[in-house]
């Protein structure tokens, strides 16, 4: 869970897809919808991933609420994500993640901040979901 859902936790999503079977559902949401960012799908291009016809959510828009873990990468997201759950018995972990869109300067500038989101990201769903060993790896 971020702010608007256009950068941040649709990496999150895709890439924790990446770790987990695929019967474990996984979704992302911010604490209100934005637009979806073309920065995104450049950077999840270069590792062979896509947010396919994705379009950012808001929470009030999940299909189901039923989470045995949440994830927030935002100061306001993780304010919301408490709210929401306390009287739920649901873990939730804030993962400061910073904000891709403050960069200034050429398109190059921009992709290495949005490059380096996607990494943090990657790194910290690793070590929290586990590597996939070598025989699972997709070829």
């Amino acid at each position: 869970m971020c702010g608007m859902n256009s950068i941040r936790s649709p990496m999150a999503e895709v890439l924790a897809r990446q770790f987990l079977p695929k019967s474990v559902y996984v979704a992302s949401a911010g604490v209100r919808a934005g637009e979806r960012d073309p920065f995104v799908d450049a950077v999840l291009a270069e590792d062979d991933l896509d947010l396919g016809d994705r379009q950012p959510r808001s929470v009030d828009e999940l299909e189901d609420d039923f989470f045995d873990l949440i994830v927030t990468l935002s100061p306001q997201a993780h304010h919301k994500a408490l709210d929401l759950t306390r009287s739920l018995a649901v873990d939730v972990e804030y993962w400061p993640t910073p904000d891709p869109t403050v960069a200034s300067g050429g398109r190059e500038n921009i992709l290495a901040a949005y490059r380096d989101v996607r990494d943090r990201l990657k790194a910290k769903i690793a070590e929290r979901l586990g590597q996939k060993d070598d025989a699972e790896a997709p070829e």
